[in-house]
């Protein structure tokens, strides 16, 4: 399984990016898809995730309202629209994966995703 992210860059506070997250491997309908972030000095946060089969969506408090993920099955990407970004968001983002079924729970639990991106840079200037 291949996750390879892109869309990341520089912004002004209060701007917009588009971060998306291509898969490549086995069935991609079969995977919990996550996006963590990780800014210098602190350790990896969960962000954001969509579950297999029922495309339910789940956020940190931090990004509630601001971010949306969605998943396209057809094109085996994962977006994640981030909006009225502010300098606290700045990390490299990094896309997950797994394939273990966990009842639907632990989304934000980074140890439990199997797969992982290179991860991309974003920026967020005040």
């Amino acid at each position: 399984v291949q996750l390879i992210e892109s869309g990341g860059g520089l912004v002004q506070a209060g701007g917009s990016l588009r971060l998306s997250c291509a898969v490549s491997g086995r069935t991609f309908s079969s995977y919990d898809i996550a996006w963590f972030r990780q800014a210098p000095g602190k350790e990896r946060e969960f962000v954001a995730a969509t579950s297999r089969g029922d495309d339910n969506t789940y956020y940190a408090d931090s990004v509630k309202g601001r971010f949306t993920i969605s998943r396209d099955n057809a094109k085996n990407t994962v977006l994640l629209q981030m909006n009225s970004l502010k300098p606290e968001d700045t990390a490299v983002y990094y896309c997950a994966a797994r394939d273990v079924y966990y009842g639907g729970s632990y989304y934000q639990a980074g140890h439990l995703y199997d797969y992982w991106g290179q991860g991309t840079q974003v920026t967020v200037s005040s």
